[in-house]
């Protein structure tokens, strides 16, 4: 397989995300739409790491796979254009390309059914009216804010708090820092947008994932 044809090979896997019913309640699961178990696990390892460089074998400790399937799939993806490789001294380390065409859509795929951005939505019922959530596009990809008082998550709707806090007080533990969290009304944050308060459109200007609601709904109507 050509390296085009490879890639419309990995365009045609997301496309099953379409096509397939949902069979997990609010959300799919990545397994749905991607049908290696192997590279489900690469993706998730190296999209939730995106500045990291991984070794092989630290590769198949991570995934817990056996060495040749995750080989197999280093592989493909190479071709695919997905990841590189680099020789240093006698070993391979593998990162995943930011130039690859869908590499945006596989980090916001990632984001949403696995870690935080699941547990927010499996347990959407639980956290109340939930109109959106939203992630800073640098949460996601574990990079440090740019400021300290930079947003990390912004949830939108009539939330029930307690439930929140947990969520968050388990994905701080896993991630090991604070997350920097703020919670609106519709109301407020309809009535900020519409007045233009610099934080919230600093919100919307800035680079972010949309784990709940529709990002249309989010501007300015004019």
């Amino acid at each position: 397989m050509d390296r085009n044809a490879a890639h419309w090979y990995d365009c045609d896997v997301l496309i099953r995300l379409f096509a397939c019913p949902i069979r997990h309640g609010t959300c799919m699961l990545l397994e749905d739409i991607v049908i290696s178990r192997v590279r489900v696990k690469l993706l998730e390892l190296f999209l939730t790491n995106p500045e990291m460089i991984f070794h092989v074998r630290d590769i198949v400790r991570k995934v817990d796979e056996e060495i040749n399937a995750v080989r197999r799939e280093l592989a493909h993806m190479e071709k695919a254009g997905m990841v590189s490789k680099e020789q240093r001294a006698n070993r391979l380390f593998y990162t995943f390309r930011k130039d690859y065409p869908l590499y945006l859509e596989l980090v916001a795929i990632i984001a949403k059914t696995t870690g935080l951005g699941w547990d927010l939505i499996k347990n959407r019922g639980k956290l109340g009216k939930v109109k959106f959530v939203m992630m800073s596009g640098r949460f996601v990809r574990k990079m440090e804010r740019r400021v300290a008082t930079d947003v990390d998550i912004l949830i939108i709707g009539s939330i029930v708090i307690p439930e929140l806090i947990q969520l968050m007080k388990a994905e701080e533990t896993r991630r090991g820092s604070e997350i920097n969290y703020s919670v609106m009304t519709e109301e407020e944050f309809d009535f900020r947008k519409n007045r233009r308060d610099p934080f919230v459109l600093s919100v919307l200007q800035g680079s972010r994932v949309m784990i709940i609601g529709d990002e249309e709904d989010l501007y300015i109507k004019q």
